[in-house]
Protein backbone atom coordinates (compact mmCIF):
# COMPACT_ATOMS: atom_id res chain seq x y z
CA UNK A 1 0.00 0.00 0.00
CA UNK A 2 2.81 2.42 0.93
CA UNK A 3 4.54 1.79 -2.42
CA UNK A 4 1.37 2.87 -4.28
CA UNK A 5 1.43 6.34 -2.73
CA UNK A 6 2.93 9.30 -4.53
CA UNK A 7 6.55 10.23 -3.91
CA UNK A 8 5.39 13.40 -2.13
CA UNK A 9 3.15 11.39 0.21
CA UNK A 10 5.85 8.81 0.87
CA UNK A 11 8.42 11.47 1.71
CA UNK A 12 5.96 13.21 4.04
CA UNK A 13 4.84 10.03 5.83
CA UNK A 14 8.39 8.77 6.15
CA UNK A 15 9.59 12.10 7.54
CA UNK A 16 6.68 12.29 10.01
CA UNK A 17 7.29 8.70 11.15
CA UNK A 18 10.99 9.39 11.75
CA UNK A 19 10.17 12.67 13.51
CA UNK A 20 7.58 10.91 15.70
CA UNK A 21 10.14 8.37 16.92
CA UNK A 22 12.75 11.05 17.62
CA UNK A 23 10.18 13.31 19.30
CA UNK A 24 8.92 10.51 21.55
CA UNK A 25 12.47 9.75 22.64
CA UNK A 26 13.10 13.45 23.32
CA UNK A 27 9.85 13.85 25.28
CA UNK A 28 10.58 10.78 27.43
CA UNK A 29 14.08 12.09 28.16
CA UNK A 30 12.70 15.53 29.08
CA UNK A 31 10.03 14.05 31.36
CA UNK A 32 12.51 11.81 33.16
CA UNK A 33 14.88 14.74 33.61
CA UNK A 34 12.10 16.98 35.03
CA UNK A 35 10.89 14.19 37.29
CA UNK A 36 14.40 13.73 38.67
CA UNK A 37 14.68 17.48 39.28
CA UNK A 38 11.37 17.61 41.14
CA UNK A 39 12.23 14.52 43.21
CA UNK A 40 15.57 16.06 44.14
CA UNK A 41 13.81 19.29 45.10
CA UNK A 42 11.41 17.39 47.38
CA UNK A 43 14.35 15.54 48.91
CA UNK A 44 16.14 18.80 49.61
CA UNK A 45 13.02 20.24 51.25
CA UNK A 46 12.62 17.13 53.41
CA UNK A 47 16.25 17.38 54.47
CA UNK A 48 15.82 21.06 55.31
CA UNK A 49 12.86 20.15 57.58
CA UNK A 50 15.30 18.23 59.81
CA UNK A 51 17.72 21.16 60.22
CA UNK A 52 15.93 22.96 63.12
CA UNK A 53 15.49 19.68 65.01
CA UNK A 54 19.15 18.84 64.60
CA UNK A 55 20.06 22.28 65.97
CA UNK A 56 17.61 21.92 68.90
CA UNK A 57 18.86 18.46 69.87
CA UNK A 58 22.49 19.51 69.57
CA UNK A 59 21.89 22.53 71.84
CA UNK A 60 19.61 20.77 74.36
CA UNK A 61 20.22 17.01 74.17
CA UNK A 62 18.54 16.38 77.55
CA UNK A 63 15.31 18.24 76.79
CA UNK A 64 12.26 17.07 74.93
CA UNK A 65 12.02 17.88 71.24
CA UNK A 66 9.72 20.74 70.37
CA UNK A 67 6.50 19.88 68.58
CA UNK A 68 6.80 20.63 64.81
CA UNK A 69 4.54 23.13 63.16
CA UNK A 70 1.48 22.25 61.12
CA UNK A 71 2.20 20.31 57.96
CA UNK A 72 5.73 19.31 58.97
CA UNK A 73 6.07 15.54 58.75
CA UNK A 74 8.83 14.20 61.01
CA UNK A 75 9.65 11.09 62.97
CA UNK A 76 12.27 11.34 65.75
CA UNK A 77 13.45 8.72 68.24
CA UNK A 78 15.84 9.37 71.17
CA UNK A 79 18.85 7.20 72.10
CA UNK A 80 16.57 5.00 74.22
CA UNK A 81 14.38 4.22 71.20
CA UNK A 82 11.47 6.27 72.45
CA UNK A 83 9.50 8.20 69.84
CA UNK A 84 9.83 11.89 70.60
CA UNK A 85 7.87 13.18 67.58
CA UNK A 86 5.77 11.36 65.00
CA UNK A 87 3.65 13.27 62.53
CA UNK A 88 4.15 10.83 59.66
CA UNK A 89 1.25 8.94 58.06
CA UNK A 90 0.87 5.37 59.30
CA UNK A 91 2.23 3.75 56.13
CA UNK A 92 5.29 5.99 56.13
CA UNK A 93 5.92 5.31 59.84
CA UNK A 94 5.89 1.57 59.22
CA UNK A 95 8.37 1.95 56.38
CA UNK A 96 10.86 4.18 58.18
CA UNK A 97 11.00 2.00 61.30
CA UNK A 98 12.43 -0.75 59.09
CA UNK A 99 15.03 1.47 57.45
CA UNK A 100 18.38 2.77 58.64
CA UNK A 101 18.22 6.59 58.53
CA UNK A 102 21.97 7.20 58.24
CA UNK A 103 22.15 10.17 55.85
CA UNK A 104 19.82 8.61 53.30
CA UNK A 105 16.49 9.22 51.62
CA UNK A 106 13.76 7.03 50.14
CA UNK A 107 10.54 7.39 48.18
CA UNK A 108 7.59 5.56 49.73
CA UNK A 109 3.85 5.46 49.20
CA UNK A 110 1.09 5.80 51.78
CA UNK A 111 -2.15 3.97 51.11
CA UNK A 112 -4.77 5.95 53.03
CA UNK A 113 -7.40 3.29 52.46
CA UNK A 114 -5.52 1.09 54.93
CA UNK A 115 -6.52 3.29 57.83
CA UNK A 116 -9.79 4.69 56.52
CA UNK A 117 -11.49 1.35 55.87
CA UNK A 118 -12.28 1.72 52.18
CA UNK A 119 -11.10 0.24 48.90
CA UNK A 120 -7.92 1.69 47.45
CA UNK A 121 -7.78 3.62 44.21
CA UNK A 122 -5.23 5.89 42.55
CA UNK A 123 -6.45 8.91 44.51
CA UNK A 124 -5.87 7.12 47.82
CA UNK A 125 -2.17 6.49 47.18
CA UNK A 126 0.27 9.30 47.91
CA UNK A 127 4.01 9.28 47.34
CA UNK A 128 6.43 10.81 49.82
CA UNK A 129 10.11 11.55 49.68
CA UNK A 130 11.57 10.66 53.07
CA UNK A 131 14.97 11.96 54.19
CA UNK A 132 16.67 10.48 57.23
CA UNK A 133 19.79 11.04 59.23
CA UNK A 134 21.37 10.11 62.58
CA UNK A 135 22.68 12.53 65.20
CA UNK A 136 25.21 11.41 67.84
CA UNK A 137 25.24 13.23 71.20
CA UNK A 138 26.71 12.54 74.63
CA UNK A 139 23.49 10.78 75.53
CA UNK A 140 23.58 8.50 72.49
CA UNK A 141 22.36 8.38 68.86
CA UNK A 142 19.15 10.04 67.71
CA UNK A 143 17.29 8.96 64.59
CA UNK A 144 15.48 11.63 62.58
CA UNK A 145 13.16 11.32 59.58
CA UNK A 146 11.33 13.97 57.58
CA UNK A 147 8.85 13.42 54.76
CA UNK A 148 7.63 15.60 51.94
CA UNK A 149 4.60 14.81 49.81
CA UNK A 150 5.25 14.58 46.07
CA UNK A 151 1.68 15.62 45.23
CA UNK A 152 2.78 19.02 43.97
CA UNK A 153 5.53 17.44 41.90
CA UNK A 154 3.12 14.90 40.47
CA UNK A 155 0.67 17.67 39.65
CA UNK A 156 3.45 19.55 37.87
CA UNK A 157 4.40 16.38 35.99
CA UNK A 158 0.81 15.82 34.89
CA UNK A 159 0.68 19.37 33.62
CA UNK A 160 3.99 18.88 31.87
CA UNK A 161 2.67 15.68 30.25
CA UNK A 162 -0.29 17.56 28.82
CA UNK A 163 1.94 20.33 27.54
CA UNK A 164 4.39 17.85 25.99
CA UNK A 165 1.57 15.91 24.29
CA UNK A 166 -0.05 19.02 22.87
CA UNK A 167 3.31 20.48 21.83
CA UNK A 168 4.33 17.16 20.26
CA UNK A 169 1.12 16.92 18.24
CA UNK A 170 1.48 20.53 17.08
CA UNK A 171 5.14 19.96 16.16
CA UNK A 172 4.31 16.81 14.22
CA UNK A 173 1.51 18.57 12.33
CA UNK A 174 3.82 21.46 11.54
CA UNK A 175 6.58 19.09 10.55
CA UNK A 176 4.21 17.15 8.31
CA UNK A 177 3.04 20.33 6.57
CA UNK A 178 6.63 21.51 6.20
CA UNK A 179 7.67 18.12 4.78
CA UNK A 180 4.79 18.21 2.30
CA UNK A 181 5.74 21.73 1.23
CA UNK A 182 9.44 20.93 0.92
CA UNK A 183 8.71 17.74 -1.00
CA UNK A 184 6.41 19.67 -3.33
CA UNK A 185 9.10 22.30 -3.89
CA UNK A 186 11.75 19.65 -4.47
CA UNK A 187 9.56 17.80 -6.97
CA UNK A 188 8.46 20.94 -8.82
CA UNK A 189 11.23 20.47 -11.44
CA UNK A 190 9.92 16.94 -12.06
CA UNK A 191 6.45 18.35 -12.70
CA UNK A 192 7.94 20.91 -15.07
CA UNK A 193 9.87 18.18 -16.89
CA UNK A 194 6.74 16.03 -17.16
CA UNK A 195 4.70 18.89 -18.63
CA UNK A 196 7.48 19.73 -21.05
CA UNK A 197 7.82 16.07 -22.01
CA UNK A 198 4.12 16.04 -22.98
CA UNK A 199 4.91 18.73 -25.54
CA UNK A 200 7.93 16.97 -27.04
CA UNK A 201 5.98 14.71 -29.40
CA UNK A 202 5.30 17.54 -31.78
CA UNK A 203 8.37 19.65 -31.02
CA UNK A 204 11.77 18.64 -32.32
CA UNK A 205 13.73 21.43 -30.64
CA UNK A 206 12.36 21.77 -27.11
CA UNK A 207 14.45 20.28 -24.29
CA UNK A 208 13.54 19.42 -20.73
CA UNK A 209 14.12 22.30 -18.30
CA UNK A 210 17.30 22.04 -16.23
CA UNK A 211 17.08 23.61 -12.76
CA UNK A 212 19.53 26.21 -11.54
CA UNK A 213 20.66 24.00 -8.66
CA UNK A 214 23.42 21.47 -9.29
CA UNK A 215 21.43 18.57 -7.87
CA UNK A 216 20.21 15.10 -8.84
CA UNK A 217 17.17 16.43 -10.71
CA UNK A 218 19.32 18.77 -12.79
CA UNK A 219 21.62 15.84 -13.57
CA UNK A 220 18.58 13.75 -14.56
CA UNK A 221 17.28 16.50 -16.83
CA UNK A 222 20.72 16.86 -18.44
CA UNK A 223 20.95 13.10 -19.01
CA UNK A 224 17.44 12.95 -20.47
CA UNK A 225 18.18 15.92 -22.74
CA UNK A 226 21.30 14.14 -24.00
CA UNK A 227 19.21 11.02 -24.58
CA UNK A 228 16.59 13.05 -26.44
CA UNK A 229 19.30 14.65 -28.56
CA UNK A 230 20.66 11.21 -29.49
CA UNK A 231 17.14 9.93 -30.18
CA UNK A 232 16.35 12.92 -32.39
CA UNK A 233 19.65 12.54 -34.22
CA UNK A 234 18.92 8.85 -34.75
CA UNK A 235 15.41 9.66 -35.98
CA UNK A 236 16.78 12.32 -38.31
CA UNK A 237 19.34 9.84 -39.64
CA UNK A 238 16.64 7.24 -40.21
CA UNK A 239 14.45 9.77 -42.00
CA UNK A 240 17.38 10.90 -44.11
CA UNK A 241 18.32 7.31 -44.87
CA UNK A 242 14.79 6.49 -45.96
CA UNK A 243 14.69 9.59 -48.12
CA UNK A 244 18.12 8.94 -49.63
CA UNK A 245 17.37 5.25 -50.10
CA UNK A 246 14.12 6.07 -51.88
CA UNK A 247 16.00 8.48 -54.12
CA UNK A 248 18.78 5.97 -54.83
CA UNK A 249 16.37 3.10 -55.46
CA UNK A 250 14.20 5.11 -57.81
CA UNK A 251 16.82 5.31 -60.57
CA UNK A 252 17.73 1.59 -60.82
CA UNK A 253 14.08 0.63 -60.43
CA UNK A 254 13.08 2.97 -63.26
CA UNK A 255 15.92 1.60 -65.38
CA UNK A 256 14.90 -1.99 -64.59
CA UNK A 257 11.28 -1.24 -65.51
CA UNK A 258 12.35 0.26 -68.83
CA UNK A 259 14.66 -2.65 -69.58
CA UNK A 260 11.91 -5.18 -68.89
CA UNK A 261 9.50 -3.26 -71.12
CA UNK A 262 12.10 -3.28 -73.91
CA UNK A 263 12.68 -6.96 -73.35
CA UNK A 264 8.97 -7.60 -73.91
CA UNK A 265 9.22 -5.69 -77.18
CA UNK A 266 12.26 -7.74 -78.28
CA UNK A 267 10.76 -11.22 -77.87
CA UNK A 268 11.23 -11.82 -81.59
CA UNK A 269 14.88 -10.68 -81.55
CA UNK A 270 17.03 -13.06 -79.51
CA UNK A 271 20.14 -10.87 -79.63
CA UNK A 272 18.32 -7.71 -78.50
CA UNK A 273 16.43 -9.67 -75.84
CA UNK A 274 19.68 -11.05 -74.44
CA UNK A 275 21.13 -7.53 -74.24
CA UNK A 276 18.07 -6.26 -72.36
CA UNK A 277 18.15 -9.21 -69.94
CA UNK A 278 21.86 -8.62 -69.29
CA UNK A 279 21.19 -4.94 -68.58
CA UNK A 280 18.32 -5.92 -66.26
CA UNK A 281 20.62 -8.28 -64.37
CA UNK A 282 23.06 -5.39 -63.84
CA UNK A 283 20.24 -3.25 -62.43
CA UNK A 284 19.18 -6.11 -60.13
CA UNK A 285 22.78 -6.50 -58.95
CA UNK A 286 22.94 -2.80 -58.17
CA UNK A 287 19.67 -2.98 -56.23
CA UNK A 288 20.89 -6.04 -54.32
CA UNK A 289 24.17 -4.35 -53.43
CA UNK A 290 22.35 -1.23 -52.30
CA UNK A 291 19.91 -3.20 -50.12
CA UNK A 292 22.76 -5.27 -48.63
CA UNK A 293 24.76 -2.18 -47.74
CA UNK A 294 21.74 -0.50 -46.17
CA UNK A 295 20.99 -3.55 -44.06
CA UNK A 296 24.62 -3.81 -42.99
CA UNK A 297 24.71 -0.16 -41.97
CA UNK A 298 21.49 -0.52 -40.00
CA UNK A 299 22.79 -3.64 -38.25
CA UNK A 300 26.09 -2.01 -37.29
CA UNK A 301 24.42 1.13 -35.94
CA UNK A 302 21.66 -0.61 -33.97
CA UNK A 303 23.36 -3.74 -32.64
CA UNK A 304 26.24 -3.74 -30.19
CA UNK A 305 28.82 -6.14 -31.61
CA UNK A 306 30.53 -8.54 -29.22
CA UNK A 307 32.85 -10.06 -31.83
CA UNK A 308 36.61 -9.85 -31.29
CA UNK A 309 39.60 -10.93 -33.34
CA UNK A 310 43.30 -11.44 -32.82
CA UNK A 311 46.04 -9.61 -34.71
CA UNK A 312 46.87 -12.74 -36.72
CA UNK A 313 43.25 -13.22 -37.81
CA UNK A 314 43.03 -9.61 -38.99
CA UNK A 315 46.27 -9.98 -40.95
CA UNK A 316 44.78 -13.01 -42.73
CA UNK A 317 41.67 -11.01 -43.64
CA UNK A 318 43.85 -8.14 -44.84
CA UNK A 319 45.86 -10.34 -47.23
CA UNK A 320 42.63 -11.95 -48.45
CA UNK A 321 41.26 -8.51 -49.30
CA UNK A 322 44.48 -7.75 -51.20
CA UNK A 323 43.98 -10.87 -53.31
CA UNK A 324 40.39 -9.93 -54.09
CA UNK A 325 41.42 -6.39 -54.98
CA UNK A 326 44.06 -7.65 -57.41
CA UNK A 327 41.42 -9.67 -59.20
CA UNK A 328 39.14 -6.63 -59.44
CA UNK A 329 42.02 -4.46 -60.60
CA UNK A 330 42.98 -6.72 -63.50
CA UNK A 331 40.45 -4.95 -65.73
CA UNK A 332 42.43 -1.72 -65.25
CA UNK A 333 45.83 -3.36 -65.04
CA UNK A 334 46.00 -1.87 -61.57
CA UNK A 335 49.00 -2.39 -59.30
CA UNK A 336 47.85 -3.37 -55.81
CA UNK A 337 50.80 -3.43 -53.40
CA UNK A 338 50.77 -3.86 -49.64
CA UNK A 339 52.96 -3.81 -46.55
CA UNK A 340 52.22 -5.49 -43.25
CA UNK A 341 54.00 -5.26 -39.90
CA UNK A 342 52.96 -6.71 -36.58
CA UNK A 343 54.63 -5.54 -33.39
CA UNK A 344 52.11 -7.00 -30.95
CA UNK A 345 50.97 -10.41 -32.21
CA UNK A 346 48.95 -11.08 -29.03
CA UNK A 347 46.82 -7.96 -29.43
CA UNK A 348 43.04 -8.35 -29.71
CA UNK A 349 40.55 -5.92 -31.18
CA UNK A 350 36.84 -5.30 -30.71
CA UNK A 351 36.00 -6.11 -34.31
CA UNK A 352 35.03 -9.29 -36.12
CA UNK A 353 37.43 -10.64 -38.74
CA UNK A 354 34.73 -10.58 -41.45
CA UNK A 355 33.81 -7.00 -40.59
CA UNK A 356 37.47 -5.99 -40.90
CA UNK A 357 37.68 -7.76 -44.27
CA UNK A 358 34.57 -5.88 -45.42
CA UNK A 359 36.16 -2.59 -44.29
CA UNK A 360 39.35 -3.28 -46.28
CA UNK A 361 37.36 -4.48 -49.31
CA UNK A 362 35.38 -1.23 -49.40
CA UNK A 363 38.50 0.94 -49.20
CA UNK A 364 40.28 -1.05 -51.92
CA UNK A 365 37.24 -1.19 -54.25
CA UNK A 366 36.79 2.60 -53.89
CA UNK A 367 40.46 3.09 -54.75
CA UNK A 368 40.23 0.77 -57.78
CA UNK A 369 37.16 2.65 -59.01
CA UNK A 370 39.00 5.95 -58.71
CA UNK A 371 42.30 5.17 -60.43
CA UNK A 372 42.84 5.26 -64.13
CA UNK A 373 44.12 2.35 -66.21
CA UNK A 374 47.54 1.25 -65.02
CA UNK A 375 47.17 3.15 -61.76
CA UNK A 376 48.54 2.00 -58.43
CA UNK A 377 47.26 1.34 -54.92
CA UNK A 378 49.28 0.82 -51.73
CA UNK A 379 47.67 -0.73 -48.65
CA UNK A 380 49.71 -0.57 -45.42
CA UNK A 381 48.71 -2.42 -42.26
CA UNK A 382 50.65 -2.08 -39.00
CA UNK A 383 49.64 -3.44 -35.61
CA UNK A 384 51.43 -1.40 -32.97
CA UNK A 385 51.33 -1.37 -29.17
CA UNK A 386 48.64 1.34 -29.20
CA UNK A 387 46.43 -0.28 -31.84
CA UNK A 388 45.86 -1.08 -35.49
CA UNK A 389 46.81 1.39 -38.23
CA UNK A 390 45.51 0.91 -41.78
CA UNK A 391 46.25 3.20 -44.74
CA UNK A 392 45.02 2.78 -48.31
CA UNK A 393 46.60 5.24 -50.76
CA UNK A 394 45.86 5.54 -54.48
CA UNK A 395 47.16 7.72 -57.30
CA UNK A 396 43.73 8.73 -58.51
CA UNK A 397 42.37 12.28 -58.81
CA UNK A 398 41.54 12.60 -55.10
CA UNK A 399 38.50 14.38 -53.71
CA UNK A 400 37.40 18.01 -53.79
CA UNK A 401 38.41 19.59 -50.49
CA UNK A 402 34.86 20.77 -49.80
CA UNK A 403 33.63 17.19 -50.13
CA UNK A 404 36.05 15.61 -47.61
CA UNK A 405 34.05 16.67 -44.47
CA UNK A 406 30.98 14.79 -45.78
CA UNK A 407 32.81 11.92 -47.49
CA UNK A 408 31.55 9.41 -44.89
CA UNK A 409 27.89 10.47 -45.10
CA UNK A 410 25.45 8.02 -46.62
CA UNK A 411 24.88 8.33 -50.36
CA UNK A 412 27.42 11.14 -50.57
CA UNK A 413 29.36 11.33 -53.84
CA UNK A 414 31.66 14.05 -55.14
CA UNK A 415 30.56 15.98 -58.16
CA UNK A 416 33.61 14.86 -60.12
CA UNK A 417 35.92 11.83 -60.09
CA UNK A 418 35.83 8.75 -57.95
CA UNK A 419 32.33 7.17 -57.77
CA UNK A 420 30.50 9.54 -60.02
CA UNK A 421 31.36 7.66 -63.19
CA UNK A 422 31.14 4.20 -61.75
CA UNK A 423 27.62 4.21 -60.50
CA UNK A 424 28.56 3.67 -56.84
CA UNK A 425 25.86 4.06 -54.21
CA UNK A 426 27.90 6.26 -51.88
CA UNK A 427 27.66 3.75 -49.02
CA UNK A 428 31.18 2.33 -49.10
CA UNK A 429 32.86 4.93 -46.91
CA UNK A 430 29.77 5.11 -44.67
CA UNK A 431 30.20 1.39 -43.99
CA UNK A 432 33.91 1.87 -43.32
CA UNK A 433 33.24 4.57 -40.74
CA UNK A 434 30.40 2.59 -39.10
CA UNK A 435 32.60 -0.51 -38.70
CA UNK A 436 35.54 1.52 -37.36
CA UNK A 437 33.34 3.45 -34.92
CA UNK A 438 31.70 0.26 -33.64
CA UNK A 439 35.21 -1.04 -32.87
CA UNK A 440 36.01 2.11 -30.89
CA UNK A 441 38.19 3.55 -33.66
CA UNK A 442 37.99 6.18 -36.38
CA UNK A 443 38.25 6.64 -40.14
CA UNK A 444 39.50 9.67 -42.08
CA UNK A 445 40.37 10.62 -45.67
CA UNK A 446 42.69 13.29 -47.00
CA UNK A 447 44.29 14.29 -50.28
CA UNK A 448 48.01 13.57 -50.64
CA UNK A 449 48.61 15.70 -53.72
CA UNK A 450 49.09 12.58 -55.86
CA UNK A 451 45.86 10.87 -54.87
CA UNK A 452 43.71 10.04 -51.87
CA UNK A 453 44.65 8.43 -48.57
CA UNK A 454 42.12 6.67 -46.32
CA UNK A 455 43.25 6.02 -42.74
CA UNK A 456 41.62 3.73 -40.17
CA UNK A 457 42.70 3.54 -36.51
CA UNK A 458 41.37 0.84 -34.15
CA UNK A 459 42.60 0.65 -30.53
CA UNK A 460 43.55 -2.53 -28.69
CA UNK A 461 41.11 -4.07 -26.26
Amino acid sequence: MFSKLSIRARITLGSVAAATILLLIALVVVRIAVQDILTEADRSLATSDLTPFVADITANPDESVDDPGTGVLVYITDPNGDVQVNTLPRGITTEVTRTDPSDTSIVVQDDRSDHEGKAADDDDVQSFVVAGRTLTTDAGTWQLWAARSTAASQLALHGLDRILIVAGVVLLLGFGLASWGLASAALRPVTAMRRKAEQLSGDTATALPVGAADDELAALATTLNAFLARLRASTDREKQMVSDAAHELRTPLAALTTQLELAHADFGNAEALAAQVTAAEASVDRLTSLATNLLELSRIETEASTATASAGRLVDEFTGSIDRARLLGMAKAARVDFTCSTVDEEARFRIGAQSFGRLVDNLLSNAIAAISTGGGILAALSIEVDGLHLEVTDDGPGMPEQFIPIAFDRFSRPDVSRTGATGGSGLGLALVQAIATAAGGSATVDNTGDGLRATVLIPNM
